[in-house]
């Protein structure tokens, strides 16, 4: 691979402060450009300009810059959400590649700090967030090679970071400053700042701060206005007062005033009651109608600089594991672009390995000797890509599932996705799964 990726993780977090240049015009990159760069083919969706239903200038692989606000703009307008996964494998991002092609559809493949932090490897130390940055710049470049090859759209993210953690983005968008230099637009689409812990002024003003610096290569910036309650990567708001668990118009209303100051590259990830994980029903009040208050407030406030869709804000929604399809589509008529699904596709993961232990349960205990005999090898059924394979098809149904719970399928235009070829199937030795 051209770029040393070896630069970038060298001498602690002394490697990834920022770089001394940055301002050359934000270019969109030519098709199969990681293809090309990485010298492996791009051929059939991966050599595609652009898509038949989607602004020109989206293209296959990872999106940045304008063509991720013309995404997220051509979502609001059409009445759709774009589903987000955090991933913590390799086997995890392709299970979203696999579920996007096959719904035809953009995805956004997010990193939380700690699962950047497995991503690297638990033998890596973390001092200064160092394996943090290291994982989820090794996740992106897996990412950016095969989102390509998959012939999707794809949006590359970090999930929630507090005030604690802002070393870990710092890191992640200097190597972004890095690769702009090199390539003409960010290694990841977006970060997202959480300081919904903080003071609304500092909140505000912090995310005005990082907001300048990222715009400046074409990175957008999510943020969050109260709290989401629940348990999620080590965060735990289960005893957050409920107050705290919905947004206020005119808070939502400062933040886009002050964020548009200095870029429109921002979504707001706005509380109406959000919880992490899944909970029995009637555990957990959502109100979307937050939302559209809040989208009402700001249209008066705007006055003739209103959209003509009364839908000025860009809207993201966590803790989507579990909520009702009726919130769900009421939240995307509102304005809500994207949906964290995060604790659904854990268990969806585990469920396939669970399943495929039960079905082949006889063959899975010695190496040697199963219901076929006592001198039968097993081999084929440990082969961990048995099981992986089991857990990512298992995924790939819960995410069309989500899909369609989004109104986010057949937006590309490509059409019903050609059978892979050449695969480990039974034919060459392996199990239907």
């Amino acid at each position: 691979m051209k770029l040393a990726i070896a630069a970038l993780l060298v001498s602690g977090v002394a490697a990834f402060a920022p770089s001394a240049q940055v301002g050359r015009p934000i270019t969109t990159l030519h098709k199969g450009a990681m293809s090309e760069e990485v010298g492996i083919p791009c051929e059939e969706e991966c050599a595609l300009d652009s898509f038949p239903n989607l602004p020109d200038s989206v293209h296959p692989g990872v999106v940045s810059g304008q063509a991720l606000v013309d995404l997220l703009n051509h979502a609001k307008e059409n009445g759709y959400a774009i589903p987000a996964v955090n991933c913590v494998t390799s086997s995890s991002i392709n299970a979203c590649l696999e579920a996007a092609r096959e719904n035809d559809a953009p995805i956004m493949i997010q990193f939380s700090s700690g699962g950047s932090n497995f991503y690297a490897g638990k033998g890596v130390d973390n001092t200064n967030y160092r394996a943090c940055i290291a994982g989820a710049i090794s996740g992106a470049f897996h990412v950016r090679t095969m989102a390509e090859q998959y012939g999707v759209p794809v949006i590359l993210h970090t999930d929630h970071c507090s005030k604690q953690l802002l070393p870990w983005i710092d890191g992640l968008i200097a190597a972004s400053e890095r690769y702009f230099e090199k390539h003409g637009e960010p290694l990841f689409s977006s970060h997202m700042i959480d300081l919904s812990e903080e003071p609304i002024e500092e909140n505000i003003q912090i995310c005005k701060d990082y907001l300048e610096r990222m715009d400046k290569i074409g990175l957008l910036l999510e943020m969050e206005l109260g709290i989401t309650g629940g348990e999620e990567d080590g965060v735990d708001n289960t005893d957050r007062p409920i107050e705290d668990l919905y947004s206020k118009p005119e808070e939502i209303y400062q933040v886009y005033e002050e964020l548009t100051k200095v870029s429109d590259k921002f979504t707001v990830a706005a509380a109406f009651g959000n919880v992490h994980g899944v909970y029995k029903p009637g555990n957990v009040k959502l109100e979307p109608k937050i939302l559209d208050k809040a989208q009402k407030y700001i249209t008066e406030k705007l006055g003739d600089d209103a959209p003509e869709s009364g839908l000025p804000v860009a809207f993201v929604f966590h803790g989507g594991s579990g909520s009702d399809v009726s919130d769900i589509q009421e939240a995307i008529g509102y304005g809500t672009i994207k949906m964290n699904i995060d604790t659904d596709t854990q268990w969806s993961y585990w469920e396939g390995i669970k399943d495929f232990e039960a079905k082949y349960h006889g063959y899975l205990q010695g190496q040697i000797g199963n219901p076929e005999g006592d001198d039968k090898p097993n081999k084929k059924y440990y082969d961990p890509r048995e099981c992986l394979r089991s857990a990512e098809a298992n995924t790939v149904a819960r995410l069309t599932q989500a899909y369609a719970d989004l109104k986010c399928q057949n937006i590309c235009g490509l059409g019903q996705k050609k059978e892979a070829e050449n695969v480990m199937g039974p034919r060459r030795g392996g199990l239907p799964v």
